[in-house]
């Protein structure tokens, strides 16, 4: 297997040399591509010096997904494999990644291991059934993928700003392409907002108005309209309203902070959904992402050779 590993990164450098020192210690091999958005935290010094970096990118949007994008186009194994900037692949992760696609699947994912205080936390594998489409979804900082079924996506799409792993599953399950579950494929991942790949600080839309948008956007985008895909989206708004509702009673949050989510959410299901149906017009192949790595070969980076230099 010759696998290149992308790594975004935006202001994470401290976790992000834990992060290249598992990559060190437990996938020597792998080509590894950090791709830096525009860090003032000293990233780019510490990853010219880290001896696991083999290219670092440096973009100028503080966009995930183009830095994910950007980080494809650089790389050059045929299985291409995404790790968070705050997370350590585990002893077996390459081998149960190896492992996965040895037997097939287009693409592996596994267990994030989140440490919180107090403790630790995991998740287990998450799939869905929609609209008559078995959806496997994956962590976007613990997935990796054959090279056939990343170019078939044409990466990720720029966008979102959320949620563009879930759509990558929608997608990937629109081509009938599989995605595996791999109990050894293990991440741990430091859980802590302050390292978080975080949007600029004037964003406009609310974390609320943000998910729904995207929500609205993905589902719209893959599936179009209809009954179904109204009665989803209104589903989830309707249970988080619920629970908002609740948290009011118990006094956990304020009637302000519940008036101003459905104030961010309904907007931005429009936009989305909008949106969603535009970019659904504009890509009419099964990939459905006409914001993809090939949409945007002219981005703004400049490259460093670790090796070289």
């Amino acid at each position: 297997m010759d696998l290149s590993v992308v790594v975004p990164t935006l202001n994470g450098r401290d976790v992000l040399a834990a992060s290249l020192d598992a990559l060190a210690a437990h996938a020597p091999d792998a080509e590894v591509v950090v791709v830096n958005g525009p860090s003032v935290d000293g990233t780019s010094g510490m990853v010219r010096d880290h001896d696991a970096a083999d290219v670092l990118l440096e973009v100028s949007e503080r966009n995930l997904n183009a830095s994910r994008n950007a980080g494809i186009a650089a790389s050059t194994g045929d299985v291409v494999a995404f790790v968070g900037q705050d997370s350590r692949v585990e002893e077996r992760w390459l081998t149960a990644v190896g492992d996965a696609l040895a037997d097939g699947a287009d693409a592996v994912t596994g267990p994030v291991h989140r440490r919180v205080e107090g403790g630790m936390t995991t998740e287990s594998v998450e799939r869905a059934r929609i609209c008559g489409r078995e959806v496997t979804y994956f962590d976007g900082g613990n997935v990796a993928f054959a090279r056939d079924a990343l170019e078939a996506l044409d990466g990720f799409d720029e966008y979102l700003q959320t949620g563009a792993a879930r759509d990558a599953a929608h997608r990937l399950a629109g081509m009938d392409r599989s995605v595996a579950w791999g109990a050894d494929a293990v991440v741990v991942r430091e859980e802590r907002d302050d390292i978080r790949h975080r949007l600029p600080e004037d964003a406009e839309e609310s974390a609320w108005g943000l998910k729904y948008r995207s929500l609205a956007y993905r589902l719209v985008k893959n599936y179009g309209v209809s009954a179904r895909v109204v009665a989803r989206i209104l589903r989830h708004a309707g249970g988080e309203a619920l629970s908002v509702g609740a948290d009011v009673v118990r006094g956990d949050a304020k009637p302000t902070e519940w008036a101003a989510a459905g104030r961010a959410v309904v907007p931005n299901l429009w936009a989305g959904s909008q949106d969603g149906m535009s970019a659904r017009m504009a890509d009419r192949t099964p990939r459905r992402n006409p914001n993809g790595v090939s949409a945007r070969m002219d981005r703004t980076m400049v490259r460093h050779d670790c090796d070289a230099e």
